[in-house]
């Protein structure tokens, strides 16, 4: 019985020899995919890419393999995203900022309290909802988000005149420094402040003379720029979760077989455990460091009210920025915790 199955699969494998020889089997089809990105190497979302790039080359056997371009080594940030839709990029980071141009309902993602929580971007994201989302850039823009990864989260940074804050109600008259473009002047009304239009370059010594009193940032920024020697409160509002987007050309990603296009949405899923571990770590420690220096960190303001006021204040106020967003899709999304 052995001889016989032995002999059987030895046929086997002289006939499949044989088809591919004849050229009636196809050998497996390799692919190489080019990634850009404008971010520097410290930034997580640049490292996540090379964790991409170790985990598809690993899953697949080398069948799949990834150049990784940062630091705008190829293209501009705004080049990059002409780039991927031309097919001269296969992969670079996009987002929801980036695609409202072509569909204006996505700008209620980039919009304050949006989203209130990391849990709350990447279960809309990273859920029905966002494949919807993507299937729908897909389909009209001709370039694939993969899924989304965390960027981080904006903050209240306020000097000791304004005096400890938890709810929208005790922003009033505050100047808080914006940038100057439409959209940010929403949001800093959105918060229920009197949004002041400032150059970066200027917010450290507009905090220090009272030209303004306060700012918004991701904790590693009120860092790096030391805002934190010239204010007295961070406040977690969450106001703006951050996120960005893996995106593949939608005819490379079509182009792939059912097993590769498996293989590359398996490390793309690692490399976004990494990215949002990372940041998250990074933003836990931040913390503890301004706690260090002296400032008063409010952990739990009132962010449902924060929400509710920011609702209103797009809906009236700011309704020239919210006049494409799906509402319904943004009370579904009010519901995610």
């Amino acid at each position: 019985m052995l001889k016989k199955i032995a002999a059987v699969a030895l046929i086997a494998s002289v006939l499949a020899v044989g088809a591919f020889a004849a050229g009636k089997q196809e050998a497996p089809k390799t692919v190489k995919l080019t990634f850009s990105s404008v971010s520097v190497p410290e930034d997580a979302h640049t490292k996540a890419m090379t964790v991409f790039k170790e985990e598809v080359e690993k899953l697949s056997g080398g069948q799949i393999t990834v150049d990784v371009y940062h630091s705008g080594q190829l293209f501009t940030q705004q080049a990059e995203q002409d780039a991927i839709r031309q097919g001269t990029v296969d992969m670079i980071y996009t987002s929801a900022q980036w695609n409202a141009q072509f569909i204006p309902k996505l700008s209620m993602f980039g919009a304050a309290f949006t989203f209130q929580s990391y849990d709350q971007m990447t279960k809309t994201f990273n859920g029905p909802i966002g494949q919807k989302l993507f299937d729908e850039i897909a389909s009209s823009q001709g370039i694939r988000p993969l899924t989304a990864y965390y960027l981080g989260t904006r903050q209240l940074n306020l000097t000791a005149k304004v005096g400890a804050v938890n709810s929208p109600e005790q922003m009033k008259g505050v100047k808080l420094r914006v940038p100057n473009s439409p959209t940010w002047i929403a949001m800093g009304k959105a918060l229920g402040a009197n949004p002041t239009p400032m150059a970066f370059g200027e917010v450290y010594m507009g905090l220090k003379t009272g030209a303004v009193d306060g700012q918004d940032n991701p904790l590693p920024t009120d860092k790096n720029a030391k805002f934190y020697e010239v204010t007295k409160y961070i406040v977690l509002t969450n106001h703006v979760v951050d996120s960005t987007w893996p995106t593949m050309n939608e005819k490379k990603w079509q182009s792939l077989t059912a097993q590769q296009k498996e293989w590359v949405m398996t490390a793309i899923a690692k490399a976004r455990e990494f990215c949002d571990a990372t940041v998250k770590e990074n933003e836990a420690k931040l913390i503890s460091f301004f706690k260090e220096q002296g400032l008063t960190v409010i952990e739990n303001p009132d962010r449902a009210a924060f929400a509710a006021y920011a609702k209103k204040s797009y809906l009236t106020e700011s309704k020239d920025q919210s006049k494409d967003w799906d509402l319904a899709l943004y009370d579904e999304i009010q519901k995610i915790k």
